[in-house]
């Protein structure tokens, strides 16, 4: 009765998790309509509220974005608006973080975690997964001696806290592992493994015993 129970647990806990996450998207998403003056809303088009079209509006409104900050004139304005947001004392120190961090997970030109790595955190023989985010830079590089690589150290379950460190290259180990299944070891706490070659589960050592080199 108890395998039953977990059973289920983990069948209808992820989906319940999902259609409210969904459910919570699609209500704020929604709440774009009110941006519009009620003569243009669709209760007065056809006498109800049509679910969704606040993220049909949404869409629509990033895509225009887009496009419109693509071109000379559009880019211009986008400049001015971050020179704008610049000077204000407060706004600055927000927007500049959340900027920053955008384009590092949306830019299209790179990757944010570019590699699933294997290194020795938070000491000598405890291994966990990190990322390879690229090579350390500016006046930085100037102070470390060797190769080094930078990783981020995720923590579990929530893998958007962790630690940014520099480690040498010949210290870290590349999996033979995609970021996505990386992470969702991550956030399953080691229950849901990735397929490969490795050793089985419960092994207290890597399975890869010399470092492999890594690359950007």
């Amino acid at each position: 009765m108890k395998r039953y129970l977990i059973t289920g647990l983990l069948i209808w806990v992820p989906l319940a998790i999902t259609l409210w996450v969904l459910d919570l998207l699609v209500s704020t998403m929604d709440q774009t309509l009110l941006l519009l003056p009620p003569e243009f809303r669709t209760e007065n088009w056809i006498g109800f509220h049509v679910p969704g079209m606040g993220v049909v509006m949404t869409l629509l409104i990033v895509f225009l974005t887009g496009a419109f900050a693509t071109n000379l004139l559009g880019a211009r304005l986008v400049h001015l608006w971050h020179e704008i947001l610049h000077r204000i004392p407060v706004v600055n120190s927000i927007y500049s973080s959340v900027k920053q961090i955008s384009d590092t997970l949306f830019s299209p030109s790179g990757q944010a975690f570019r590699k699933a790595l294997l290194v020795q955190w938070p000491g000598p023989g405890m291994w966990t997964i990190a990322f390879l985010t690229g090579v350390p830079g500016g006046d930085v590089r100037n102070h470390l001696k060797g190769d080094y690589v930078s990783v981020y150290v995720p923590t579990t379950p929530n893998p958007t806290g962790g630690y940014f460190v520099m480690v040498p290259r010949e210290a870290v180990i590349e999996l033979d592992m995609t970021v996505d299944e990386a992470l969702k070891y991550i956030i399953s706490m080691g229950v849901v493994a990735p397929n490969g070659n490795g050793r089985r589960s419960g092994s207290a050592r890597p399975a890869a015993t010399q470092p492999r080199a890594v690359n950007q």
